[in-house]
């Protein structure tokens, strides 16, 4: 299957997303092919990627290539990580026309996309993501952030890649789990925009998962497109895009509740957090039992992380409210929910008192 590209458009910057198979082994034809010019390129890796994806983009590459490896885990996205990797640019001289490369998942291209938008006040980033969860969302868009003791993703910038190669090759290295894990975002997608998109999903999730060709690299393709679109619409998070965290708004409380434990990684959160956000629409009256029924039916047959039993109790209610309260999409006492009216039709101004919310969460970690 030839490689399939997007463009994407915002008023700050113009990149494409090529999505294909063994695209680093050409990686320099793709650089040059976009008019990208550097001498000097860090490359920030994910040490879990094995060891010949990197001789195959250090081979590809003729410019002078330098290596940092992190250990890409939520606990290590933070600041610390971030002063390790301008240290090493500072070290080297590297300037602004140079460039900053992301290989790994939503946390390596995250962290390094923020120390791209801090270094010099912006220097190139290449975004190469090596997870089905990062080719479908983290990648695209420009966000980039790092966590705290306070949340997940309070402290960053809004900074897009020059470039986006989402080379397939990559998933076959991952266990079932991590690409659930991506599946969560492909199918959010669906939910708060393409009804059509979902229909697909749900004759195709098992050959998606197994990475049937070419129904992963379609589902890909089409969940990158949802995303594009809404980012041309609201770059910067003012208002339309906010559709992007249905769910989330669960989904970083119960991450940031766990302290981040490998337990639950952000991915299964996600699903997780979709789903209570699905129930939450339902019991509110905004979503139809029949469309409520069908995206419920269709996460617990996919096998997708459904039970917030599983990872919490009442005893973590308040810990759970209290990271939702802190959320960064909230401007007042209240909390605001990304909820669904229809499979296509989200709804983005719903503010909740923690009351109400409480009472919701008892009922679904009781019964």
């Amino acid at each position: 299957m030839k490689p399939i590209k997007l463009i994407v458009k915002t008023k700050t910057e113009k990149y494409p997303i090529i999505i294909g198979s063994n695209l680093i082994s050409n990686l320099s034809k793709q650089i040059k092919k976009n008019s990208i010019k550097f001498k000097n390129c860090l490359i920030v890796v994910d040490k879990k990627i094995p060891k010949k994806f990197i001789n195959k983009i250090k081979k590809s590459l003729s410019q002078r290539t330098l290596i940092f490896y992190i250990n890409a885990t939520e606990k290590n996205k933070n600041q610390k990580t971030v002063n390790n990797i301008l240290k090493v640019l500072l070290n080297k001289n590297f300037s602004r026309d140079d460039c900053l490369m992301a290989v790994g998942g939503g946390i390596t291209g995250d962290v390094t996309g923020f120390v791209a938008s801090q270094f010099k006040r912006g220097l190139q980033f290449i975004n190469i993501p090596t997870t089905l969860l990062s080719q479908v969302d983290s990648s695209i868009g420009g966000k980039t952030g790092i966590n705290t003791i306070y949340g997940k993703n309070l402290i960053g910038s809004f900074y897009q890649p020059k470039l986006v190669i989402s080379d397939i090759k990559f998933l076959d290295s991952l266990p079932r789990r991590e690409l659930i894990c991506g599946y969560g975002e492909i199918l959010k997608h669906s939910l708060i925009l393409d009804k059509n998109f979902y229909n697909y999903l749900n004759k195709n999730v098992s050959k998606i998962i197994s990475l049937r060709s070419p129904f992963t690299e379609k589902a890909i393709y089409k969940s990158c497109k949802i995303k594009k679109e809404v980012i041309e619409k609201d770059e910067k998070e003012k208002n339309f895009r906010k559709v992007l965290n249905f769910g989330h708004t669960f989904a970083h409380a119960y991450e940031s509740t766990l302290g981040y434990s490998k337990k639950l990684n952000h991915g299964e959160a996600v699903i997780l957090g979709i789903n209570t956000a699905l129930k939450f629409s339902y019991k509110n009256n905004y979503l139809k039992k029949k469309e409520f029924q069908s995206i419920l039916s269709h996460i617990k047959s996919s096998k997708l992380p459904f039970d917030i039993q599983k990872f919490f109790s009442t005893k973590n209610l308040n810990t759970i409210l209290k990271f939702m309260s802190k959320d960064k999409k909230n401007n007042s006492d209240k909390i605001n929910l990304i909820l669904l009216k229809k499979i296509g039709a989200p709804l983005i101004q719903n503010k909740f008192s923690k009351k109400n919310l409480k009472l919701f969460l008892k009922d679904e970690l009781t019964n």
